[in-house]
Parts: structure tokens; sequence; C-alpha cells
């Protein structure tokens, strides 16, 4: 089968300037092992904070995230190095669902119906080719979107996290900040693990130093309790499986789920694309393949109780650093994962993480995946000054973040992202289709000029427009 039977790379010790390691090739097993342990690391901060956020089995994600690295790896045949760790866009679902009573099962029940469409998603795209990306989702609407799922997150850091540990959590935010901005290479990489760290260490030293604190607990109500309790961690067993549960499924929590494809779908064609450009393989062949591993990946991890998966920017970071694409790395990282996820003590201590050292975390963790919805536009050129732009985005993106709610039945209502991501994306269609904007020009809303529109990336004509 592809994807084995790497061939060694030069002396499997040292790259030469200019070289890099191919997804074909391998350093020596000891350094490939090293490699791994790498991304692991890399992505435990995010793969642990996300379920951690969605209330799941933080050792039943990472278990899955090595299992789903390895059935992505067997289905793109070893041409797509990449890591499948636990999805961050779906934290705000699982508050949504949370605040409609729903339950664990409830939410992986809805992921496992994502999973499957952007199976049947990935299955198209490889029929059509990577062009209906673009024609059905554009960057200003999946730009939109992807906003949407990071800024409707606010309140949750407000009200849930901030509020245990206020100082704590400042501290964090601070000290996480300064080490996205001030690390360099591999350590920068792991930026947010190093942060979650030092909040981790500045809550055990304020325990013994201060006391307890009179704050909310993770329940909302005002006590006075340690900020990292440990009774959880003595209990756990060394070696054990996790917690497994089925999932069920809510019509309305699918609804609730579903426009995250749109972050999913655009989260790895940018995966593939990038990776295609710095092992010079042109994978456009690949987009749909690794859209429908994605997706499996995803079914597989939820119908056990775990969390929806995609592919990490984390491990691009690792690979751009040391230049070793080798895809034998990943198994080895899949290996170290599952062998940690059958560690329950390990789970323990991650689900020990305080309140306030998450709430520092999550105010700059969150703002950055709002914020890549507009490096997208950005990078597009996506131009507000043309109305067909501006307005579908501007409604949606106000009922998103704003809380707006449309209720059709006493037990049916859309509201938050659901409700957003439908404004921008029938919105941006139909008004496409309405004004016959491809083959017209249309004046711009800000400064009264005109522009040519390109059709396939929802922005100005290079040969005639203006940028963003």
């Amino acid at each position: 089968m592809a994807g084995f039977g790497w061939k060694l790379h030069g002396d499997g010790k040292s790259l030469k300037p200019g070289d890099v390691v191919k997804p074909g090739e391998r350093l020596s097993w000891g350094r490939t092992i090293g490699l791994g342990a790498q991304h692991v690391v890399s992505m435990i901060g995010a793969c642990f904070v996300a379920p951690i956020l969605m209330g799941l089995d933080p050792n039943l994600a990472l278990m899955a995230s090595g299992v789903a690295t390895i059935l992505f790896l067997l289905m793109t045949r070893g041409r797509i190095p990449s890591y499948l760790g636990s999805s961050l866009s779906f934290v705000g679902v699982a508050a949504a669902i949370a605040s409609q009573g729903g339950d664990a099962g409830t939410l992986t029940g809805a992921m496992l119906v994502v999973g499957a469409v952007l199976v049947a998603c990935g299955v198209v795209i490889q029929v059509l080719g990577a062009r209906v990306i673009h024609a059905v989702l554009p960057p200003v609407v999946t730009g939109a979107v992807v906003m949407l799922i990071g800024f409707n997150l606010a309140p949750v850091t407000a009200r849930t996290y901030w509020p245990q540990d206020q100082w704590a959590a400042l501290a964090t935010m601070l000290f996480t900040g300064l080490a996205l901005v001030c690390l360099r290479g591999f350590w920068s990489r792991i930026a947010i693990f190093v942060g979650l760290v030092f909040g981790y260490t500045l809550s055990w030293v304020l325990d013994r130093t201060t006391g307890k604190i009179h704050s909310a607990d993770g329940s909302g109500k005002i006590t006075d309790h340690w900020r990292i309790d440990f009774s959880g961690v003595a209990n756990a067993d060394w070696i054990g499986v996790p917690t497994f549960h089925s999932p069920n499924f809510s019509a309305s929590a699918i609804l609730v789920a579903l426009p995250v494809l749109v972050a999913l779908i655009a989260e790895n064609a940018g995966h593939v694309k990038a990776v295609g450009e710095m092992t010079g393989d042109r994978l456009d062949d690949k987009m749909g393949t690794a859209i429908v591993a994605d997706g499996s990946a995803t079914v597989l991890s939820t119908v056990v109780g775990g969390p929806a998966t995609t592919t990490y920017a984390e491990n691009i970071g690792v690979m751009a650093a040391t230049r070793v694409y080798s895809t034998a790395a990943y198994w080895a990282a899949a290996g170290f994962a599952i062998l940690f996820g059958l560690c329950p003590k390990f789970g323990a201590v991650v689900a020990a993480i305080p309140g306030g050292v998450l709430g520092g975390i999550t105010v700059i963790l969150y703002g950055m995946i709002g914020l890549l919805g507009a490096q997208i536009w950005v990078r597009n050129k996506v131009d507000f000054a043309r109305p067909l732009n501006l307005v579908p985005v501007a409604a949606g993106v106000i009922v998103g973040i704003g809380g707006v709610s449309l209720k059709f039945t006493d037990n049916f209502e859309l509201s938050g992202i659901a409700l957003g991501t439908l404004v921008v994306l029938t919105g941006y269609h139909a008004l496409h289709w309405l004004s016959r904007a491809a083959n017209r020009q249309e004046p711009s809303i800000l400064d009264g000029g005109t522009t040519e529109y390109d059709e396939g990336l929802g922005r100005p004509s290079e040969a005639t427009g203006r940028g963003a």
C-alpha cells in the first residue's frame, strides 16, 4: 500500500541547505520518532483545550486524534502529511447546544452528522474539481463564517472562564500573548501550550500562597474553592481505556452545527494548498480525498463520543521549521497520541486546568479564530465597497455575533452561528443572482466608483478593480 516503505533521505541524519524531506522519505528512525513527539507537543495545547471547552473526555480526544491521523494518512495514500486534532470550530456549537439543554451525546451526534456531510462534500469536490469550492464558498462567505465562529465565542470567555479567576486569566493572557509574539521557531508553534503551563503553574503557586479564591466555580456558583482540584488526578489510574459514549441526534442541534461545515472545508482546502506549496507537489487532485478523509475521521471519532477532527496549522509550522514533511513522522505522532490517550492520569491533569487559565487562553484563541476570517478577506482582496459583498456579510455578522434568533415553533429556532451563516450564504448568492453582478459594473457603496466583479473569488477583477 502506498504511504509505506519510506526511502531514507541522504544519510538520515542531516539536511543540506535547501533540502527537504519529502512525504515518501524519512530520516533515521530515532530522529523520525523524535519529530513525531514534537508534532504531538505542538498540537497538544489546542487539541486538549478543545475537548475541555466542549465538555468531552480529553483522553478520548487525544486517542481519537491518533486514530484519525492514521486513517487520514491511509486514505490520502501518504501524499499529504497532516495531523488531525480536535476541531475548535465546534466550541461555539457546544455552548449553543448546552444552552438548549443538550448533553455530550447530543453534541457528538451533531458533529457526526457534520462529518458525514463533509464526506459527501468531499466526494462532490473530487468529482467536480476544487473549483466548486470557490463557486459555492467564495472567500467573502468563508471569511464571514470563520469570523462568526470565533467571535460568537466571546461570551463563553467573558461569562464562564474569566470570572473564575480574573487575575490569573489576565496574567495568562499577557504571558501567552508575549509568547506568541516573542518566541521563535518551534517554541512559537507551541505558544498556546506554553501559556497553559504558565497559567497552571501560577494557579498552583497562588493556591499555596494565598489560599482559596472566592469566585465563581465551573458551575457559575460563587464559593470559596481551590483554583486547581487534584482529586481527579489522585483517583485516576495510570493505564486505562477512555470513557466512550454513544451519540444521539437532535434536529435543532444538527442545524446549529452544520454551518461549521464551511470552516472545515476551508481549513482542509487551505491545508492541502499549503502543503502542496511547501513540498512542491501539486495536490489539487487530492483535495476532495483529503476532505473525505477528514469527514470519515470525524465520523469515526464522534461515533464513540470523541470530538470532530480537522487538520492542524500548528503541525504545518513544525514542518516549515524543520523542512521534514515525512509521513513517517506523523505515524510516530499518532502512536504517541494513542499511548497518551491510554493514560487516564495524564488526562486528569489536563482536566484540572483552572477556569481562569482557560479564560486567559481563550481570549486570545477565540479572537485569533475570528480574525482568521478577516485574514481570508485580506488575502483574497475582498472589496467591501461593493454592496454585493458588504450587505450579506454585515447582516450575517451582526445576526450571528449579536445572538439574533428566529423562532419557528416552540421547539425550533435558528440563532447565532447557524442563522448568521444562513444569512451570509443565501444572501450572497441570492443577491448575486438578482443583480447579475458578474456581467455588469456596479457602483461602489463607499466611494462612488465602479469595479468589475470576479465571480469566482467574490472580489474585484485584478485587471480593473481595487483591492480590499
